[in-house]
């Protein structure tokens, strides 16, 4: 049974990470557009499309992970909290800061985050660890870009 207010706290909190970064970095498309890009880069127009549908996911995942009474609930949802941390720090490097080497390497360690949090989420409960194949499959591509970008832009 489906406990509607823990689902939709829960896609509130994912969903307001990423709007606080958006909002923190309200500016960022103007510096996508000012760097130069490697190729398949995509339009700027596909990162909120994505970026809310990683979010959407991350909160289904969570509630999942905070409805079970698994022993590693805890430990897989500390992790998951500091994932969201870096992943909120990221863009801050990238874009704000355009300090695009710092951001590869946050990318990485949120990457290892991610990885370390799909293995938890798998032992409590495999659906949860399912719905966030796309993020890290996102995270790779992202770290292709970012390191291009760094690449391209010293």
């Amino acid at each position: 049974m489906i406990k509607l207010k823990s689902l939709i706290l829960s896609l509130l909190v994912s969903l307001g990470v990423g709007g606080l970064a958006s909002l923190a970095t309200k500016d960022s498309m103007q510096v996508y557009k000012f760097i130069n890009l490697p190729p398949f880069a995509p339009p700027s127009t596909v990162f909120p499309i994505v970026w809310t549908i990683l979010y959407t996911l991350m909160g289904i995942s969570a509630y999942m992970i905070y409805e079970s009474s698994s022993k590693l609930r805890s430990a897989a949802l500390s992790v998951y909290a500091f994932q969201l941390v870096v992943n909120f720090i990221w863009p801050l490097l990238f874009f704000n800061g355009r300090m695009f080497s710092a951001a590869f390497v946050c990318l990485v360690v949120l990457w290892l985050l991610v990885l370390w949090m799909i293995t938890l989420f798998y032992k409590i409960k495999s659906w949860a660890a399912y719905l966030q194949i796309p993020y890290i499959l996102w995270l790779t591509f992202a770290a292709y870009l970012n390191l291009n970008v760094f690449l391209l832009n010293r």
